[in-house]
């Protein structure tokens, strides 16, 4: 998933339910005859910025491969309804693209063909990449690009009020309380009762251990009792409960948070006020010398069963080529993200210096759906539900984690 968007596709995993009926026909897909050189390609890239570098890489990739495209770009919160859609009336496109933590839910229908039957492969990606395009052991999508969050902070407060950039959980709590004053708050996140909110937890949540599996432990309950205290103290806004990462942006960009848990996907709003002057660290861990384990977003790009064998070979050629060296540069560049191949980071990190953190986070990343795969839409659910309940008051960490762990 492109975090950028709000996450809010609370129907994907009841649409699921009924995928497996709707894929079961897929071999006899409208798409079973036809010029194999002309292609369907469909994405969630609809607005201009990303719409339009994709639509170069696509169409140079179809003119080195002989191809034509017809691309199909979707609100991102309406792609699996369409793809639930097109399998029904077994219309699916050539080339689908799936935010990453879906992609096993619909691997698991049979829709999607491996890309290791084309040729295709994902040595030396990011591991946590690979594991969320993985399903029972086979890999069924490439994604050229990916995306984690940091804590990005204000430079010039940060200095005024002699505090560093914090490591550890104390000190993320102990600079907080020093930066907040007047209307200005000492650190934004994001704590919808969303799978936005369950992405910005994560980081906490990983890094001490706590697991997805169950939440209802004291691993969780104390990663979720630091966002409890930082809210106790005052030095997070209320208005945490309902702030998207979007709007955690916005405040930072105006001063009113003097740090705050965020993507490089920001870049470029944050860069339109040229009196700000900030960095990106990684989010701090529980105590020094700890590691921070940041959730992977990002795309994958896949080749779904059409039962047009020179269809599925000519898209395997697009899925490759989005994922050649040049183009994963290229990207990365132009979407603030970075490439999945390990051996492109430092080149990277030497063209796009302030991606350097993000460059870092990734390597120790880990997929979301990496330990319940199909199933984690529940989790994130389960997640979300009981920071809530702990954020507004409704019950202590612990028990509110054991209410969502048993809901």
């Amino acid at each position: 998933m492109d975090q950028r968007r709000s996450m809010v596709r609370a129907a994907a995993a009841a649409l699921a339910l009924a995928l497996p009926l709707a894929m079961a026909g897929c071999g006899d897909s409208n798409n079973s005859s036809g010029d194999a050189t002309k292609l369907r390609v469909l994405d969630y890239y609809n607005n201009e910025p990303d719409k339009g570098v994709y639509t170069k890489v696509l169409n140079d990739c179809a003119s080195k491969n002989g191809v034509t495209i017809q691309r199909e770009a979707v609100p991102g919160d309406t792609l699996i309804q369409k793809v639930l859609q097109q399998s029904s009336s077994r219309t699916l496109p050539d080339v689908l693209m799936l935010d990453n933590p879906d992609l096993q839910q619909i691997a698991a229908t049979g829709a999607l063909s491996p890309v290791t039957d084309y040729g295709l492969n994902a040595d030396g990606v990011v591991p946590g990449v690979v594991a969320a395009s993985t399903y029972k052991g086979k890999v069924y999508g490439l994604q050229p690009v990916t995306n984690t969050i940091g804590l990005f902070y204000n430079k010039d407060i940060l200095a005024a009020a002699g505090v560093q950039p914090p490591t550890t959980w104390a000190e993320l709590r102990t600079a907080a309380k020093k930066l907040t004053k007047g209307k200005q708050y000492g650190i934004g996140f994001s704590a919808p009762a969303n799978y936005e909110g369950t992405w910005q937890f994560l980081p906490f949540m990983w890094s001490n251990g706590g697991d997805e599996k169950n939440i209802a432990t004291p691993q969780v309950a104390e990663a979720l009792q630091l966002w409890v205290d930082l809210l106790k103290d005052g030095s997070a806004s209320k208005s945490v409960l309902n702030w998207t990462q979007a709007d955690v942006a916005d405040q930072f960009k105006a001063g009113n948070a003097a740090m705050m848990v965020n993507g490089p996907w920001q870049f470029p709003l944050l860069n339109e006020n040229t009196a700000l002057h900030y960095d990106v660290v990684p989010i701090p861990a529980p105590k020094a010398g700890g590691t921070s384990v940041a959730p992977l977003g990002g795309e994958t790009w896949t080749i779904p069963n059409t039962g047009n064998k020179d269809k599925q070979k000519n898209a395997a050629k697009i899925v490759k080529c989005l994922n050649s060296d040049e183009n994963e540069l290229l990207l990365a560049k132009e979407r603030q993200t970075v490439p999945t191949k390990l051996s492109l980071q430092d080149q990277f990190v030497a063209d796009q210096p302030s991606m350097k953190a993000f460059s870092t986070l990734v390597k120790d990343a880990r997929a979301r759906t990496g330990e319940l795969g199909a199933d984690w839409p529940k989790a994130a659910t389960k997640i979300y539900t009981g920071v809530q309940k702990a954020l507004t008051g409704g019950a202590a960490p612990l028990k509110a984690l054991q209410e969502a762990q048993n809901g």
